[in-house]
């Protein structure tokens, strides 16, 4: 079984979905620390103006806190700009409708954190895109150790004969730890 491991990504770029697709299983990888001012929850969006930033307010307590533990804040009225964002830049677009209204609809029910709301939007994309893969989450396995050993830890739990990476990955994976535990 080839299985994949990302971290959790606010509308991820279209490799992701590739990535997603060539797996049997796909693992949004949560249970790390969540780094500010990162891709877990905010993207950029082309415009008119050139590319700009939309981004998800959420409760960032302290450098500690893992991506699945940092709440969605809703506060403040970030979805309803950044919906007008998307509405000014993509209304001429053929399909608008009905993907935004099933955007707006994601975006406007809450959730416990941005990794959940992530996973809302993967799955919205993947559906629409006919990516069936099953996705999980990593703390779904109560991963231990550092990079590598949670990794494999993870692919051991499902059974995984492949893992695939993306090429970021190769600054801190140790190989011979996958050929040890008998994974391409």
């Amino acid at each position: 079984m080839k299985v994949g491991i990302i971290q959790s990504n606010f509308l991820p770029w279209r490799g992701y979905f590739d990535f997603i697709r060539e797996t049997d299983l796909f693992i949004l990888h949560d249970d790390l620390q969540y780094t500010k001012g990162d891709w877990r929850n905010r993207n950029k969006i082309k415009t008119p103006r050139g590319a700009e930033w939309i981004t998800v307010l959420v409760h960032y307590r302290h450098t500690s806190q893992l991506i699945e533990e940092t709440q969605v804040d809703y506060s403040k009225p970030w979805t309803q700009k950044m919906l007008n964002r998307i509405r000014e830049a993509y209304r001429q677009a053929p399909c608008f409708e009905p993907y935004f209204s099933e955007l707006h609809d994601i975006l406007t029910q809450p959730t416990a954190s941005v990794s959940d709301l992530n996973l809302r939007l993967i799955n919205w994309v993947c559906r629409h895109l006919e990516i069936d893969t099953p996705i999980k989450m990593s703390r779904e396995y109560h991963p231990q150790g550092a990079k590598t050993e949670r990794l494999i830890g993870i692919l051991q739990k499902v059974k995984a004969t492949t893992y695939l990476s993306g090429p970021a990955a190769k600054a801190y994976l140790i190989p011979e730890l996958f050929e040890q535990a008998g994974i391409r």
